[in-house]
């Protein structure tokens, strides 16, 4: 059997994964909170850990790993778009128009994942549903001396945890120093987290043993995670930006709460996301949401094939060349393995890079090797265990191959003549032609490349004849 390392948040150190039970592999990953459409960086870590839980099912069998990503359904920003479109005219109760409004981001949210090849996973739990589960568990915290209740609030003793900073690698004292904590009059520390808090007027609540309220952010993930996947389980995994405060407090909350179990053995942290060398942010006007790049003609596998070519744990720069290459890439890769049979597995180079401590970019690198080889077997069966060719080659790379020798001799020609006489103009006229017709015209000293880009139009190029 293939034998996996992980880098595990927690210990800071690549480690073998050794599943407590390997009949039943769990893995949990943070999913989003549902208020609008999930941006670039959002998708990162879908397409990390579902790269992770194809490997974990080639490895263990498919039958035998359980992925749970949540869905947060309940939060204040659910509630702010919801009251926006109240103000604006929308019909229906506060509580309605959030309903709706999560219904819709769910469905946004798996359609734009499923375009980028994701599975779904075994268990996709809403936070509403969990609410029973949420209550029981903070009666518990309450019970025990971890947490307190206070003017319809809930709240987490932090300093009743002895190992919290653990995952961090920050004490407590440097957490309040550094961090942007809430402020509250009621709190006994100004580093204790809400566990429950008081809903007014429409705001979505549930009744509990502390008034009408509704969950903290952070006992949603430990509820659920305990639901699904037990007291102790595999892997937990999300963004880097997760890890504080978010997961150091549910590590807090689960240890307490059910302290005879570990909660989560490994801890995956996948880095953070730029768009052309700079942080995402709308006031640059470099923030896309995926749909935004699939509405532009961007295919969901050349997304994904751009997010595999970086390490999950080295930050990510999305750049247009980057995704012009991805899909030249992907094109010759599908052509290649279209005819081939499914008759092998993956090839052992990419399933040990993706074994070693899912090195993608190292897989990326042993699929050029098959390609140049001419081991189409292969190369099918591991585009596959990528991610790809789950329903065989798409539409948009199934173009035709084209013999550009004629076009190519010709624009030298005409580039070798404008360089004596210094008119250009026949050179800009044939290159905006080829451009029009959907040609890639890459000039340069060393000579001129015609590259069929995604837009190709066969028909344009033949007028040019």
């Amino acid at each position: 059997m293939v034998t996996i390392r992980l880098t595990n948040s927690k210990t800071r150190r690549k480690e073998e994964f050794r599943p407590i039970d390997p009949s039943d592999v769990r893995m949990y990953v943070c999913g989003p909170t549902v208020y609008d459409r999930a941006h670039l960086g959002n998708a990162r870590p879908v397409v990390v850990f579902d790269t992770l839980y194809r490997l974990l099912r080639h490895v263990y069998g498919p039958d035998h790993v359980t992925y749970v990503r949540n869905f947060t359904d309940v939060d204040d920003k659910i509630n702010a778009e919801a009251l926006r479109r109240q103000k604006a005219g929308a019909s229906g109760t506060l509580e309605e128009l959030i309903h709706q409004r999560t219904e819709e981001t769910i469905a946004w949210y798996d359609a734009d994942m499923d375009a980028l090849g994701a599975l779904r996973p075994n268990h996709e739990p809403r936070a509403t549903e969990f609410i029973g589960q949420m209550i029981a568990m903070t009666e518990g915290l309450i019970a025990s001396g971890h947490a307190y209740a206070v003017e319809g609030h809930v709240l987490f003793r932090v300093r009743s945890y002895k190992d919290y900073g653990n995952l961090s690698g920050r004490s407590v004292d440097d957490m309040i120093a550094g961090a942007r904590v809430e402020v509250a009059p009621f709190k006994e520390d100004p580093m204790d987290f809400v566990l429950w808090k008081p809903s007014s007027g429409e705001e979505p609540g549930w009744e509990s043993p502390w008034g009408k309220g509704r969950p903290g952010w952070h006992i949603e993930c430990s509820a659920m995670a305990h639901e699904l996947l037990g007291e102790s389980f595999d892997i937990h995994g999300g963004g880097l930006d997760l890890q504080f405060p978010h997961h150091e407090n549910e590590i807090a909350q689960s240890a307490c709460a059910h302290p005879h179990g570990d909660f989560a053995h490994y801890w995956l942290h996948n880095e953070m996301l730029q768009v052309e060398g700079k942080k995402m942010s709308k006031s640059l006007g470099n923030f896309f949401t995926v749909r935004d790049l699939l509405d532009q003609g961007i295919p969901g596998e050349v997304i994904r094939f751009v997010f595999l070519m970086t390490h999950y744990r080295s930050p990510m720069d999305w750049t247009a060349e980057k995704a012009r290459q991805a899909q030249a890439t992907l094109r010759k890769f599908y052509l290649l393995a279209s005819e081939a049979l499914d008759n092998v597995g993956p090839y052992i180079g990419v399933t040990n890079a993706l074994a070693d401590d899912l090195n993608t970019a190292q897989a990326v690198y042993e699929l050029h090797q098959l390609a140049n080889a001419g081991d189409t077997p292969n190369l099918r069966a591991s585009l596959r265990l990528l991610g790809f060719m789950d329903n065989g080659v798409p539409e948009w790379a199934r173009s035709p191959v084209v013999d550009l020798t004629g076009q190519t001799e010709r624009l030298i020609e005409l580039r070798n003549a404008a360089m004596a006489s210094k008119d250009f103009s026949a050179v800009d006229a044939l290159k905006s032609a080829l451009i029009a017709a959907g040609v890639e015209v890459r000039m340069s000293k060393a000579g001129v490349e015609l590259v069929p880009g995604p837009d190709f139009d066969p028909a344009k190029l033949e007028a040019l004849q």
